[in-house]
């Protein structure tokens, strides 16, 4: 076995080896997001044309003739033009861009890639890109014209990566480098011919995707994740304060010689709150707004028990088909009521409202109480928005825009973007 031979298989088999652990690694984790969907075909697909191209490496020491060149060949051809297909569905799954964008460049990689693989097809007859000749691999004058549909897809790859607002420096200069790789792979295989260099750069760039882009991610979204369930422990622990149970019960407590039917739909509706309050640690995802609806209204009926007339609501529910963070909304009514309504000695008016437009589920809560200076709120001091806006930002990206006028009342708007 010669020098080339054995860079080249030795390039193959590290290659093989630690791809295939970065595909068990994928495989094993559970809630795959899409695009480590797409990660898991490109790395496993990356490993099978290792192992052929293996394959031939080890063939072509014993045997080799013009048909087994020009056969092998082809198919690596093929198959390059596929990797990069699988990079292209990778890349615009990881960083997705508009609809209308998306079927832009689809439409573009699609066309290249049906042509360049009808054009690999035609080289075994015109020998256009390759020939063989004693059973050795020649390039023709138009060997470049082959790599057209890598070049676009690199391209278009790297702009999206560059442009993209929601993009990482780290994650752009990962895509990046994938990209620019083979540029600097092509200059090396023409000093260095009969080397798989072009094979070791795509390596190295899977490397850096997987170890800088993917990796990096994880870390970053179980990070996140720790966030949302320490903000998730804060809010429920700031609905069941003790002060807050100690008035419920009193309440009931008074009502129970006076009218106990009453006093027992009290005792219900809290058991129901706090129920639905420590439940809501167990969930790591969202719940429907019609199950969040429903421990709003048992909230207000326990404010309502105790503050009768002073306490009106009005509910324009237009929609309830979308979903929510647990425990997103009910802090934002229950602030309304406490800072703004009860505030004043006559009370006032809770209005609840939620509709659809094209982009969003649209929640809106409203009071007419004392209002405040909204660039007076500082964290969870007044109103608890950090958490808040946090986990709506974080979990479903969401958005909470919040206005208020001074002794007229406040307005909280939440958007929950589709």
């Amino acid at each position: 076995m010669d020098n080339k031979s054995v860079f080249n298989a030795t390039v193959c088999i590290i290659g093989i080896a630690l791809l295939l652990i970065h595909t068990v690694d994928v495989l094993l984790k559970k809630n795959r997001r899409r695009d480590e969907n797409n990660l898991l075909f490109f790395i496993a697909f990356y490993a099978f044309h290792l192992a052929v191209y293996l394959t031939f490496t080890i063939i072509k020491m014993y045997y080799t003739s013009n048909e087994f060149i020009i056969g092998f060949y082809t198919s690596f051809y093929v198959m390059n033009n596929f990797q990069v297909l699988l990079l292209f569905v990778y890349a615009t799954s990881y960083m997705p861009v508009k609809k209308e964008t998306f079927n832009i460049l689809l439409v573009i990689s699609l066309s290249l890639y049906a042509v360049f693989i009808a054009l690999d097809v035609m080289n075994i007859f015109n020998h256009m890109f390759f020939y063989a000749e004693n059973g050795v691999y020649m390039r023709s004058k138009m060997m470049i014209l082959s790599q057209g549909y890598q070049f676009v897809t690199f391209a278009m790859v790297l702009c999206l990566a560059l442009f993209h607002k929601k993009v990482t420096v780290g994650e752009k200069i990962s895509f990046a480098v994938y990209c620019l790789l083979p540029l600097v792979a092509i200059i090396l295989q023409n000093i260095f011919p009969g080397y798989a260099i072009a094979y070791l750069s795509v390596f190295i760039g899977v490397e850096i995707l997987f170890l800088f882009v993917n990796v990096r991610k994880n870390m970053k979204l179980a990070d996140e994740a720790k966030k949302i369930k320490d903000a998730e422990v804060k809010i429920m622990i700031s609905q069941i304060q003790p002060h807050f149970i100690y008035n419920v019960l009193a309440s009931i407590s008074t009502l129970i010689p006076i009218d106990p039917e009453k006093a027992q739909q009290g005792l219900d509706h809290f058991t129901d709150y706090l129920r639905a309050n420590l439940s809501s640690l167990s969930k790591n995802g969202l719940v429907n707004f019609s199950d969040e609806l429903k421990h709003i209204e048992t909230y207000i009926s326990l404010e309502k028990m105790r503050f009768e007339d002073r306490l009106e609501v009005v509910y324009d529910i237009q929609t309830k088909d979308f979903m929510v963070p647990a425990l997103s909304l009910q802090p934002i009514v229950e602030n309304a009521i406490k800072h703004g309504i009860l505030k004043k000695i006559e009370g006032g008016t809770l209005t609840i409202k939620t509709y659809e437009d094209r982009d969003a589920y649209v929640v809106v809560v409203s009071d007419n109480g004392i209002g405040f200076k909204v660039d007076a709120i500082k964290g969870d001091d007044h109103f608890g928005l950090n958490n808040i806006k946090y986990r709506i930002s974080s979990m479903c990206k969401g958005d909470v825009q919040v206005e208020s006028v001074i002794d007229q009342g406040t307005t909280v708007t939440v958007f929950f973007y589709k």
